[in-house]
């Protein structure tokens, strides 16, 4: 239903803003407005979306969570699109989403609404030296009760 509406109301307020900005400055004016604000939006999508790559990577790098740094990815991306589509209210929204600040407070609003729950099996230990050759590891051997002859690869 919300997404509905939204298809709904953001045309409606596209082309409001539109009729509004061609009544102030003209149709040529415009139009320049659109292209100009999807190049600076294709220029602000490409660097802070590499940014974010690499701080992804740091995060994988690190064994440290990647969920920030994956939502700020995703928001960025969703950025891109409305910055892409024609239009200033849209524009807005993107131009928005670009800046840290609100990436991160729309993140922790998201983190807060959603419910995370996780299975671990007993005695594991997640973090350790990300460099180490060394395993630890317990194990407990199981005979087979019906296995009771040499395999044939060893000799008595």
């Amino acid at each position: 239903m919300w997404l509905f509406i939204a298809f709904l109301i953001v045309p409606i307020i596209e082309i409001t803003l539109f009729i509004q900005v061609y009544s102030l400055v003209g149709l040529l004016p415009t139009l320049a407005g659109v292209v100009l604000t999807a190049f600076i939006g294709a220029r602000l999508v490409r660097s802070q979306g590499l940014a974010t790559v690499g701080r992804v990577q740091n995060s994988f790098n690190e064994l440290n969570d990647p969920t920030e740094p994956l939502a700020h990815g995703a928001m960025i991306l969703f950025a891109g699109a409305l910055l892409f589509t024609p239009g200033y209210f849209t524009d807005a929204i993107g131009f928005s989403l670009m800046v840290p600040g609100v990436r991160a407070a729309v993140f922790n609003f998201l983190k807060s609404r959603v419910n995370v729950t996780t299975a671990q099996s007993p005695g594991f230990k997640p973090h350790g030296p990300a460099d180490s050759d060394v395993i630890d590891a317990e194990f407990v051997e199981v005979p087979n009760p019906d296995d009771h002859r040499p395999s044939g690869w060893t000799k008595d």
